[in-house]
């Protein structure tokens, strides 16, 4: 497995959208820079607020774009160019439906899967974009005419202490994905589930 360089974590920039279930990719990144002592700091030419530390015995890059989330290609395009960092190298972090709240997987290579910012980062990167995923679950509404609504609000109380837990152990599983033992980080964070 290719060493993974650069986590990204999506979300929408603001005070209005913080805390949201569509932040939940931001949401484990600050995670990991609190975790590291890095200070995410404003970068314009990458869109986003971005910092480098070391975690887990690894020298990583973090970014968490500014954009809105349907444009978090322009993000992570520009920071993958500048760095030289293949997609086989990234992990990107994102909120997902398909997947209660309390749990969250490992992914690596596929489609956008209707998620407006994977949506985005595909075609940025190229038709070849196997970047690992980090899916956080938050959980379906239900109907998919509640979804939009749903992303955008903030969980409840007992729903955010859920996906707070997944990204506590996503972050505990970290250090197998970075040492290319992506089998035990899978076996590791599949098999957990806060609820």
């Amino acid at each position: 497995m290719t060493a993974i360089k650069l986590i990204v974590g999506l979300g929408n920039p603001g005070g209005e959208y913080r805390g949201t279930r569509h932040n939940a990719g931001s949401d484990f990144v600050e995670a990991l820079a609190r975790d590291c002592a890095v200070n995410l700091q404003d970068e314009s030419k990458f869109y986003g607020m971005t910092g480098r530390g070391h975690f887990a015995g690894h020298d990583l890059r973090l970014l968490v774009p500014t954009t809105f989330m349907n444009c978090s290609g322009q993000a992570v395009a520009a920071m993958a160019s500048f760095f030289k960092i293949d997609p086989e190298e990234m992990l990107i972090a994102h909120d997902e439906l398909d997947i209660p709240a309390g749990s969250a997987r490992f992914k690596q290579g596929g489609g956008h899967g209707g998620h407006n910012g994977l949506r985005d980062i595909v075609p940025a990167l190229g038709k070849n974009a196997g970047f690992h995923r980090l899916r956080i679950g938050i959980g379906h509404p239900g109907h998919a005419s509640k979804v939009s609504g749903y992303v955008l609000s903030k969980p409840s109380a007992i729903d955010r202490a859920l996906i707070d837990a997944s990204i506590d152990e996503a972050i505990a599983a970290l250090p197998l994905l970075l040492s290319g033992d992506a089998t035990k980080a899978m076996t590791r964070l599949h098999s957990f589930n806060a609820a």
